[in-house]
């Protein structure tokens, strides 16, 4: 298994809504919310324009994604949205490597506190094995996620 990493484009929204509902929604509910979300239409609490999505592949099939955005949420430059990995796909370094990869364009961006809602404590130990740390009650945060930047 040899997975790539590239920007995800509007083709692969039913792939990223899937992934989605699998932990929580539909399809049906998922896909234009992210498509909104990649537009710029829909927007998270203080969000601003710039966000990127990337996909994970193995061959022509999404197993993972992750979506962030700049933000001025909880004092924070930006915000990582969403990530799934496909259940198979799991514990295989991909999700981790997604969280590189879009550290790497936060560090672009020149945005280096990153937010994120962990949501379960498997998220909230994910997050602080790869260098996230608690912000209060409800959120973590990298205070330099650049520093996962090879």
């Amino acid at each position: 298994m040899e997975i790539r990493y590239r920007i995800a484009t509007e083709t692969d929204i039913p792939s990223l809504a899937g992934l989605r509902a699998l932990t929580r929604g539909t399809v049906e509910g998922w896909a234009p919310y992210i498509a909104g979300y990649m537009e710029g239409i829909n927007n998270p609490q203080k969000a601003l324009a710039p966000r990127a999505v990337y996909a994970a592949m193995d061959d022509e099939k999404v197993v993972g994604w992750i979506a962030g955005h700049l933000t001025k949420r909880l004092g924070c430059d930006g915000e990582l949205q969403w990530i799934d990995v496909a259940p198979e796909y799991r514990r295989k370094g991909i999700a981790s490597e997604l969280v590189k990869l879009l550290a790497g364009w936060f560090a672009g961006q020149n945005a280096s506190k990153i937010c994120v809602d962990p949501g379960n404590d498997d998220s909230r130990k994910f997050y602080a094995a790869n260098g996230a740390e608690n912000l209060n009650q409800h959120w973590m945060y990298w205070e330099d996620i650049t520093i996962l930047v090879e």
